[in-house]
């Protein structure tokens, strides 16, 4: 294996719009219900197919009115739904860019957002290439953006390990020739990398 080809949203990157919520709606029943009825992760797709924020709550904020500053919070609150790196995966990137890892992202995120989130992780900048669902109209697992992202990374598919939490992302990963890892934890992951020879276990 000579690459990575990441995932950052909860594979790297310790994302959840409950970090965010949790601080505008106290009450955890009345939080769960708004964001799996109101800004629910449906809706929130259209974001990562590149449909700006602005015009995506217009609609919801017609059917819920008396709920639009939460609904525009999705927007302006953007940073707060971040906490760090996923438990373990802080430093891992550098450790690999020093290893000379060649290493890629493929994330399903809003174009208007990628710059606010290379802010908060500067190491997100060490790639060589990073395929953001928003700037491409394409996401995953649509067969298309993978083989959009086989197309612009420098090394071949079977020599890229694909590390993605959803599964049904690593299927699609798998069907379009990467080698594939299923994101569970980093105690796994770092296992998986020490048996490649691509990172030793104690990093």
């Amino acid at each position: 294996m000579r690459a990575i080809l990441w995932d950052l949203g909860r594979t790297l990157a310790d994302w959840n719009p409950d970090y965010l919520y949790r601080r505008l709606i106290p009450d955890a029943e009345e939080r769960r219900d708004f964001l799996m009825s109101v800004c629910t992760m449906d809706w929130h797709e259209a974001h990562d197919r590149g449909i700006s924020m602005a015009a995506n709550r217009e609609a919801l904020i017609r059917q819920h009115p008396d709920r639009a500053a939460l609904i525009e919070a999705w927007d302006t609150g953007w940073n707060a739904m971040f906490s760090g790196y996923m438990p373990g995966m802080d430093g891992v990137i550098e450790t690999l860019h020093a290893r000379g890892v060649p290493q890629y992202a493929l994330s399903n995120m809003p174009a208007e957002k990628w710059a606010d989130v290379l802010a908060l992780y500067p190491a997100f900048g060490l790639f060589e290439t990073a395929v953001i669902s928003g700037q491409e109209g394409l996401v995953k697992p649509d067969p298309a953006i993978y083989a959009l992202t086989a197309a612009r990374i420098g090394t071949p598919p079977p020599e890229t390990l694909f590390i993605d939490d959803r599964l049904d992302n690593i299927e699609a990963g798998a069907r379009a020739g990467f080698a594939v890892h299923h994101f569970t934890g980093a105690p796994a992951l770092k296992a998986e990398l020490d048996r490649l020879g691509l990172l030793p276990l104690t990093a």
